[in-house]
């Protein structure tokens, strides 16, 4: 079920998606200020490739909090947001509930990313 979910996933816009937090993860690593914040993209970029099958552990001490809070503050709510409202409207729909929760997994990541590791199950 995890493969048919993700090619799924795939077909249906997570392609897309995954290749745009590449280019915004590729952009942020030219210089060296970004290269933190293009970490993270490229993190969303692989949960977003497979999100059936991966979980999100979250960890990290007061250095990641703190950076957490400023991507929180600048970046992180309107991703979220975006996630929240594509994971609503996936719901919307009984075979849609499946790709709502990931969504609202990935919602979680683009809230809170530093300190946070994607492990497969």
């Amino acid at each position: 079920m995890r493969l048919l979910g993700n090619i799924l996933w795939l077909v249906l816009g997570g392609l897309a998606i995954a290749i745009g937090w590449a280019i915004v993860g590729l952009i942020l690593c030219v210089t060296i200020v970004g290269i933190p914040l293009g970490l993270q993209a490229f993190k969303m970029a692989g949960l977003t490739l497979t999100p059936f099958g991966s979980t999100v552990v979250y960890g990290g001490g007061i250095g990641s909090t703190l950076v957490n809070i400023l991507w929180v503050l600048f970046i992180g709510w309107w991703m979220a947001v975006a996630y929240l409202g594509a994971g609503l409207l996936n719901c919307i729909t009984i075979i849609g509930i499946p790709f709502g929760l990931q969504s609202f997994k990935m919602a979680k990541l683009a809230l809170w990313p530093f300190g946070a590791r994607i492990v497969s199950l």
